[in-house]
């Protein structure tokens, strides 16, 4: 396989929003989650310089490329255990963020109170600097003022999605606040807008009131990076079992497969694995799982080395989702050449084309109907595998070239 070139940036620095990562360095990674990381990983192989800017409860930490690298491998391995003063003095309840936070402090190139962010950047960002944040947060008053106060500063956003506008219902009124918040001032200050599909872009357009088309760029994620590791055991060891892969919320609509393994109850049925971390607005299927319907198992907190493994022997992804921005467990389905039965909603059409196996979310009989099939063709000892279409998508090399085309 030819690699593809490296392109570098045009910018003469990169600031880098990289307080969703220090929040989460402790969690198991989401699809936004492993995009912030890859920004990171490849703004530090890039010449020119970076600069992190993490939000604290306390004030603002810089980091540099150096403490840019200390962070990715704190997510990967912790190189930091204990809390400081500073932690405790600010209350912070979470411990994987406060322990982050004050490994950070010991290694940061500046740090600074809210009301001297401005001063603080301007010591550091040289003029043709561009601001990424990839994290759809921390993009606030604040942050605009001091990155318009410096010299010829360009801000660019990822969006990932618009689901809180386009189905409100599925979010607490808080996240439909803040994201309301955040979109406003996305269209009126960025200079460049990115996102993950087509349409995404529809979406973003389709809300903006001052951002004009010439400033939304499609970028698509690049593909993960998978290390399978040996499967964890179970209940569903040597029979044919199905995964689901993502935050149990109203969205993913967990509850129509938990009505389908109704049926799923004896011993020779599929079993069901969910994998992700129960969410909001959903206490109904919370309720369900606590019963411990027959045949379905919970396994939130699986390492993602782990977790591919279950997916790779698995008989396939179901993704009965009824909004999603990209998707990225059904790239990965593809790429371990699991067979995927999903919605069809726009970005899959877009995204998979004839990949899956597509059924709606009405059809209940489709669905069942599906499960059995790819139930009865489960892989044999010997390692045969049913084959899947092949999926083309870029590479993140191939992402960030094109992302720095665009700067």
């Amino acid at each position: 396989m030819t690699l593809p070139a490296i392109a570098h940036s045009p910018a003469a620095a990169h600031l880098l929003d990289v307080t969703r990562t220090v929040r989460r360095a402790a969690m198991r990674p989401t699809g936004i989650d492993r995009i912030e990381r890859a920004y990171i990983d490849h703004l530090i192989a890039d010449p020119a310089p970076l600069f992190g800017l993490v939000r604290t409860k306390l004030g603002f930490l810089l980091l540099d490329k150096a403490g840019c690298e200390r962070l990715l491998a704190h997510c990967d391995k912790p190189l930091w255990t204990a809390t400081d003063v500073v932690s405790w003095a600010s209350r912070t309840k979470d411990t994987g963020r406060a322990i982050a936070e004050s490994g950070l402090r010991k290694i940061a190139r500046d740090r600074a109170l809210p009301s001297r962010l401005t001063k603080m950047l301007k010591r550091h960002l040289p003029p043709g600097t561009v601001y990424l944040n990839v994290g759809q947060s921390q993009f606030n008053d604040r942050v605009i003022h001091a990155l318009r106060a410096c010299d010829d500063v360009r801000i660019g956003i990822y969006i990932h999605d618009t689901i809180p506008l386009d189905w409100p219902d599925f979010q607490t009124q808080k996240s439909r606040q803040a994201f309301k918040a955040f979109f406003a001032k996305v269209d009126h200050y960025a200079d460049l807008v990115f996102c993950n599909s087509q349409n995404t872009r529809l979406r973003i357009l389709h809300h903006a009131r001052e951002m004009t088309a010439d400033r939304v760029h499609v970028l698509l994620p690049g593909l993960p990076d998978i290390r399978v590791a040996t499967p964890p055991k179970g209940p569903w060891t040597d029979k044919p079992y199905f995964m689901a892969i993502g935050t149990i919320e109203p969205r993913k609509n967990i509850g129509f497969l938990l009505d389908i393994w109704k049926d799923f109850a004896s011993d020779d049925d599929p079993h069901l694995i969910l994998c992700g971390r129960r969410g909001w607005m959903n206490e109904d299927v919370f309720a369900r799982l606590n019963q411990n319907p027959a045949n379905v198992h919970e396994l939130p907190a699986l390492a993602d080395d782990a977790m591919w493994g279950l997916l790779r022997d698995s008989n396939g992804l179901l993704f009965p989702s009824l909004a999603e921005g990209f998707g990225y467990p059904a790239l990965e389905a593809v790429q371990l050449n699991v067979p995927l039965i999903c919605n069809p909603l726009p970005v899959f059409n877009e995204i998979l084309g004839s990949t899956p196996i597509y059924a709606k979310e009405s059809d209940c009989y489709l669905w069942r109907q599906e499960i059995k099939k790819l139930a009865q063709r489960r892989r044999d000892q010997s390692g045969e595998r049913c084959r899947v279409m092949s999926l083309e998508s870029p590479t993140w090399q191939e992402h960030i070239n094109q992302l720095f085309t665009s700067l």
